[in-house]
């Protein structure tokens, strides 16, 4: 069977130049990369520099150093980063619309409570494992944990159950899903770098991701509540006021502006209709108040499972249909990256939005609201393309692709251990990601189909090994669980790099199964 086509709906990564862009030899190669990375290392964790303008700034490190003429240098940077725009940009947006929908609808509310109300207290740590896992598929890691919080911390004041015993679980669902599985921008910058299959590397991701999350989240957070007695944080706990909901993070949401509907991501023009008796509520576009409704679970959780299963969809046709048949030809089509996700918001505008009694332009808000949030991530994804065609057009990456083979050194050794240094040293998983599947690319040439989804499979994994002080997601657990430093060390830092040991632990365990 001839190789499918990997992440059909993104554009190949750019191919080294016909003719070298510097003649510089390998000492001076390998000098210039280690300048270039750390040159990006010091900005981010030293100067505090935003990774945006880091990872431009370390490009061009990296070029002068390796002697690059500036207008190579120049068309090399630029035409990484439009690559990686067009084909990751695009699934980033969509998988923000569809995250977005289903937080401001109360669709995920809905999912959290309806599995949760339905277990008993010993298996509360599985299901808020399990509940986070499901939302944690179209929702970024920050979204999710603001949306999961409240409920975690009600639950443990209700139920008298550790709240780490709850909170590990939660955190590790999402951890796991966000740097293992698309859409997450993680994943699919490594899985477009590689030109990997996107079909494959989600389903084996998911059959890594089930086994790290069990370890990570039930297990080591009925271990780790016994050490850390957390405590949740009163003003952070969800309350219900008389003519309102409650809203995340423990707000009010009783005033004019939220009463029915988290308005974060809608206008006062689309929430508040003149004339309206109660201030808030949806109305649709004539002006006329509607009633607020909740999302059904059953459609809630097809929506969020929709674009995963229509591109898994297409990677079993890739296995089991001839090329050419009709049914091989619709499941391509059909689980192409963007169209499978365009479907996904589609069907969320109907279950998830005017379901919830939303007008359409209150949709169109949600979906317009939910694309400013993910502005820095893109822009920190185009450079971190950037910074990675540089390095391929300069020789860097075949410099380490030939290294690796006199060294004997597994390809997925090394790609884990670049993401956990780069991760360790600048505390983004993004970052760590982008750079690992830069530098390791061409060794993904010498890989089988299987190899290469393994290969990106394990630089995410490193890049989530050990979160610390230099990572805004060990602040926003220590502050949203009320920890001291200490406290989410030994209980966030720590789940982290359990994460990254055994997700790679289960990388190497397929690679030899496959």
């Amino acid at each position: 069977m001839p190789p499918p086509l990997a992440l059909a709906s993104l554009p190949t990564p750019l191919a080294a130049p016909a003719e070298p862009v510097t003649t510089a030899g390998d000492t001076q190669l390998v000098i210039a990369a280690l300048l270039g990375i750390a040159a990006v290392v010091v900005l981010i964790a030293w100067a505090k520099v935003h990774p945006f303008l880091s990872l431009i700034l370390g490009a061009a490190v990296l070029g002068v150093t390796a002697s690059v003429a500036p207008d190579k240098m120049i068309t090399s940077f630029t035409g990484g980063v439009g690559s990686t725009v067009g084909g990751v940009g695009l699934l980033i947006a969509l998988g923000a619309m569809i995250g977005g929908l289903l937080a401001e609808s109360g669709g995920a509310d809905g999912i959290v409570n309806r599995i949760v109300g339905r277990v008993s207290g010993s298996a509360l740590p599985w299901a808020m494992a399990g509940v986070a896992a499901l939302i944690g598929l179209p929702l970024f890691f920050e979204v999710g944990v603001v949306l999961l919080v409240p409920i975690v911390l009600l639950v443990s004041m209700r139920t008298d159950v550790p709240l780490m015993k709850i909170g590990i679980p939660a955190l590790a669902g999402l951890s796991v899903l966000h740097g293992l599985v698309p859409p997450h921008p993680g994943p699919l910058v490594a899985i477009s770098s590689l030109n990997a299959d996107l079909g494959l590397t989600l389903g084996l991701g998911l059959l890594v991701a089930i086994p790290t999350v069990i370890i990570s989240g039930p297990v080591f957070g009925s271990i780790i509540a016994r050490y850390v007695p957390a405590t949740a944080p009163l003003s952070l706990l969800p309350t219900r006021r008389a003519g309102g909901t409650a809203g995340r993070a423990g707000r009010d949401t009783t005033g004019p502006r939220d009463a029915d509907v988290d308005g974060d991501l809608l206008t006062d023009d689309d929430l508040v209709s003149p004339g309206a008796e109660r201030p808030g509520a949806p109305v649709d576009d004539s002006g006329t108040e509607t009633a607020r409704r909740t999302p059904a679970f059953w459609p809630a959780v097809i929506t969020v499972l929709l674009p995963v299963a229509l591109m898994l969809l297409r990677a079993i046709g890739e296995l089991t249909l001839d090329e050419g048949t009709a049914g091989r030809k619709a499941l391509d089509i059909v689980g192409t990256p963007i169209v499978a996700l365009l479907a996904g918001v589609i069907l969320a505008m109907f279950t998830l939005g005017y379901q919830a009694g939303f007008s359409r332009s209150q949709v169109s808000s949600v979906l317009g609201g939910s694309l400013p949030p993910i502005a820095g991530i893109l822009l920190i994804v185009a450079a971190g393309g950037g910074f990675k065609q540089v390095l391929v057009d300069a020789g860097v990456g075949d410099l380490v692709a030939d290294a690796a083979k006199d060294a004997s050194l597994s390809p997925l050794l090394l790609g884990w251990l670049v993401a956990v240094g780069i991760r360790v040293a600048t505390g983004s998983a993004t970052v760590a990601t982008i750079t690992a599947a830069g530098i390791v690319a061409p060794l993904a040439a010498t890989l089988d189909r299987p190899g290469v989804a393994l290969l990106a499979l394990a630089i995410g994994c490193g890049s989530l090994f050990f979160s610390h002080v230099n990572d805004a997601g060990f602040w926003l657990v220590k502050e949203y669980f009320g920890l001291t430093v200490g406290q989410t060390i030994k209980s966030w830092s720590v789940m982290e790099t359990i994460i990254s040991v055994v997700g790679f632990l289960g990388v190497l365990l397929l690679n030899l199964l496959l």
